[in-house]
């Protein structure tokens, strides 16, 4: 058929609307599809890959060991896939700090009377959904439910629609070594032997420091999203634990780096319940130039616009 000729045919399928109705029917067809997927009996989504031979990444369905069931994202395409979203790190705003909206620090004031903060790392409250982890806090029953060996983490822009956020992510990474194995198999047994509390101990008490594969990204790039004065005292290609800070301030998360020095509040996340003077918050000390100090601290645009994505396998 000549180019003049499929042209033709194209305009007539237009003219007579076959083209939004052939879109309509694929729609629903693929509805269908994905409202099939709450038949699925799984407890994480490395169980829907082994049982069900599922291949996409998107929402699907799980089940806790207590007969709750839940809808996440599945990352089903990285290393094999099978990785099950837990939760999400969210900044609303870092002007306000340790104020409504940041769950994984506290919500409650920057209080050294209340060292735990929330203490959502090490507890069972839920909130978020996760279609909506790129523009709020997300945690869901997997975190504690689920018995996992390796963790993997996406730095995604924030308020990215889902089905995007693989190829929007600034950095993408995991780790191999099955660590959490040695640490009850989920963050919530790990954190139990490691707590995010203000005044629990000092610098060098900082938890398991765990190498990591990267999937989009390399330590260079890693490095580059941070201040100067912060990659002088980190090393990249790494996942570190509940790190503490020159003022006893406690981090969760130091997400892709291993702090060597003790200002990790420019570049660790989450926290307990006090951090010294201003630097409070889920992010707790990410815009430091913001509160009159030194801009060799602060994180560039692309990180502190990131909410960091939290999965299991």
């Amino acid at each position: 058929m000549s180019l003049e000729n499929l042209e033709l045919n194209h305009t007539n399928t237009i003219r007579n609307g076959n083209v939004a109705k052939l879109l309509t029917r694929t729609n629903f067809a693929r509805l269908e599809k994905l409202r099939n997927r709450t038949r699925y009996v799984a407890s994480s989504c490395k169980d829907i890959r082994d049982r069900y031979h599922e291949h996409e990444d998107g929402l699907y369905y799980l089940t806790t060991a207590n007969g709750m069931v839940y809808q996440t994202f599945c990352d089903m395409t990285t290393d094999g896939g099978g990785w099950t979203l837990v939760a999400s790190v969210h900044e609303n705003s870092f002007l306000g700090r340790c104020t409504v909206g940041d769950r994984w620090s506290s919500q409650q004031g920057n209080n050294p009377n209340l060292p735990d903060g929330d203490g959502n790392w090490s507890n069972r409250n839920t909130f978020g959904t996760p279609e909506g982890a790129t523009s709020d806090d997300y945690k869901n029953p997997g975190y504690y439910d689920i018995s996992a060996q390796d963790m993997s983490v996406w730095h995604v822009p924030n308020n990215f629609p889902l089905e995007h956020w693989n190829l929007a992510a600034i950095l993408r990474y995991h780790t191999e070594n099955r660590f959490l194995s040695l640490y009850g198999g989920n963050l919530i047994q790990l954190f139990k032997q490691f707590p995010v509390r203000y005044n629990v101990g000092s610098c060098s008490d900082r938890g398991p420091a765990i190498p990591i594969v990267y999937d989009f990204g390399d330590e260079e790039s890693t490095s580059q999203f941070y201040g100067p004065r912060s990659r002088a005292e980190f090393v990249p290609g790494f996942i570190t634990f509940r790190a503490i800070n020159n003022e006893r301030g406690a981090m969760a998360l130091c997400s892709g780096v291993k702090p060597t020095g003790c200002n990790n509040e420019h570049y660790c996340i989450g926290g307990g319940g006090y951090f010294y003077v201003n630097q409070c918050g889920d992010f707790p000390s990410f815009d430091y130039d913001s509160l009159g100090g030194d801009q060799g601290w602060t994180v560039s645009k692309e990180m502190s616009e990131a909410a960091v994505l939290l999965f299991y396998r």
